[in-house]
């Protein structure tokens, strides 16, 4: 469906069109935004706040030390593996304002990962947390690093909170190893060798990469895509027509529990909530609950950034259910389905719905949010100004309203391709820029669009499709389950039999309440034949259910 048909749906005060070439580059609109918020909060964490003008000056000392102490050129790559703390915007902008492109980079990734992904990327610099020290001593020698940026996550507080966090981390706690790292410099000598130096603004044009965002690890070697200057503020702009109704320039307070590596988390606060002066309060350990709850207790928020895990962990807890919800206007879900049951539990215990969207890392990555006065649990909501969405069949061809097939996405958030390696950027994207998601959906009449899973994902059980979302999202409908996950395995009858992995809260629940529980409420062929009872299910570290490590499982025992 072209963009007019959306457009003509789109409810009241959801832009149809944003000015998507309003700015040359991201370091033009991060020069204006961080001088005319200069004074307001932009982040805390761990009880420290960083305002716009801090960010401004710690992102050009590091912009001087880039250009002026190391060997890298406009165009090299720098590896950022940190998790969510005051470091992260300040090493990313002033990469930015240097010219460097960021290569966002799990913190939590195993030796092999990172080996492939800074080998992959050509990365010249690493900036790390010294808690994976030891990992990044042994594998440097194996890539084309050459400089190497360490820092500890109490090195943006004052001084005496500065030495409190870093001692305990690594005397008490022994979260630091012990590491070697030839030539290895800490980021605050970096800072202070760059501190009130001179550094030479890099020109950037819309198609130039901004960030190499690598994507795939989950089902095979993961991509670098090549997000430019151009995909990040289109998208930005198209996030922020959709939020604009209930969030207001230099006003909110938004907590960020995800991620900042990851491409969800950094449009949203790295690019919607800076551009519009509001505050992002990191949380660095999600799941550290307790500790999550106990900043949240501190703090007015008027807006949530998560995902359907996390709102189940956090309602489940009565000192979440204490908290007071009274400001809380905006709750933005994306990351992976929201189930019926989060999306009630979340509304009951904060008085707020959750605006659920849908994404990807090669779109930048949002595609469709639900407009914030017009949510309709269960889709996805319509697709982003300036965005064109349609299904197709296995041909190619497009399907009529109201069928399921293949989503396709074109707009000014689709990446530029996968870096250096074209047959894959050709068999995701068409000549004419349809970006193919592998994710099977339907348009409704009304504009909004349902996905209805990953196209891998689908079980066939007797020639019918079985959507495993549907079969978890019945499930964790059941009071005394947490979550779920659905795979299909061989089944000599069927072709294959659903299987389910299930997450109690109540041991004394069986394998046959599950079963006839789901007999009541699913399709005969979608009820699942084995049930099989875990602690807890497999994730990626943003709490995305893995089912392709739960399905590899399934099929080593069938060998």
């Amino acid at each position: 469906m072209n963009e007019q048909f959306f457009q003509e749906r789109y409810p009241e005060g959801y832009p149809k069109t944003v000015n998507v070439n309003e700015f040359s580059c991201i370091t033009e609109i991060f020069d204006g935004f961080v001088k005319k918020y200069a004074e307001l909060p932009a982040f805390t964490c761990l009880g420290q706040t960083m305002t716009y003008a801090q960010l401004d000056e710690k992102s050009a000392a590091f912009a001087s030390f880039l250009q002026n102490e190391t060997s890298l050129q406009a165009g090299d790559r720098i590896a950022v593996q940190l998790p969510n703390v005051l470091q992260y915007p300040v090493v990313v902008f002033g990469a930015m304002r240097a010219g460097i492109i960021v290569v966002n980079t799990n913190p939590l990734y195993t030796e092999r990962e990172m080996e492939h992904q800074f080998n992959d990327s050509g990365a010249k610099a690493l900036v790390v947390l010294a808690n994976f020290g030891d990992k990044v001593e042994r594998v440097v020698p194996k890539t084309g690093i050459k400089h190497v940026i360490v820092t500890n996550v109490g090195d943006m507080h004052c001084p005496l909170k500065r030495t409190l966090i870093n001692t305990v981390l690594k005397y008490v706690k022994k979260e630091v190893p012990a590491a070697n790292i030839p030539g290895a410099i800490p980021l605050r000598k970096a800072l202070s060798k760059g501190k009130g130096k001179p550094y030479t603004s890099a020109p950037a044009t819309s198609d130039d990469i901004a960030v190499l965002q690598y994507t795939g690890g989950t089902t095979g070697v993961a991509k670098g895509a090549m997000l430019t200057h151009g995909n990040l503020m289109a998208n930005m702009a198209q996030a922020y027509g959709v939020f604009k109704q209930v969030m207001n320039e230099g006003e909110e307070t938004v907590i960020c529990p995800l991620p900042l590596y990851h491409i969800y988390a950094f449009t949203m606060h790295c690019m919607v909530l800076l551009q519009t002066g509001n505050h992002s309060i990191l949380i660095p350990n999600p799941r550290d609950i307790p500790g999550f709850i106990k900043t949240l207790q501190k703090t007015d928020f008027t807006g949530f950034v998560g995902l359907n895990t996390l709102f189940v962990a956090l309602c489940a807890q009565e000192d979440f259910r204490a908290l007071d919800f009274s400001k809380l206007k905006l709750t933005v879900s994306g990351g992976m389905a929201l189930t019926k049951a989060a999306f009630d539990e979340w509304k009951a215990v904060t008085g707020c719905e959750v605006a659920e969207g849908y994404g990807m890392t090669e779109t930048s990555p949002v595609v469709s949010f639900n407009p914030t006065t017009r949510i309709k649990q269960g889709t996805i909501g319509m697709p982003v100004a300036n965005t064109a969405c349609m299904v197709i069949d296995e041909e190619g061809n497009e399907l009529p309203l109201g069928e399921a097939g293949e989503l396709c996405v074109k707009g000014p958030q689709v990446m530029k391709g996968y870096w250096q390696r074209p047959e894959a950027t050709e068999e995701t994207m068409t000549k004419d820029g349809w970006l193919k998601t592998g994710d099977m959906a339907v348009i409704n009449d009304d504009g909004y669009l349902k996905i209805v899973d990953r196209k891998k994902d689908m079980i066939i059980v007797s020639g019918f499709n079985v959507y495993p979302n549907e079969v978890e999202d019945v499930i964790v409908s059941h009071k005394d389950i947490v979550e779920a996950a659905a795979i299909g395995i061989p089944d000599p009858k069927s072709s294959e039999a659903v299987k389910v992995f299930v997450v109690r809260s109540n041991p004394s629940l069986t394998d046959k309440d599950v079963i006839a529980f789901c007999r009541e409420n699913l399709t005969a062929y979608k009820v699942p034949k084995i049930v099989e009872f875990r602690d807890e299910l497999p994730k990626t570290n943003v709490g995305k259910i893995l089912r392709r490590e739960l399905r590899d499982e399934e099929l080593a025992k069938h060998k």
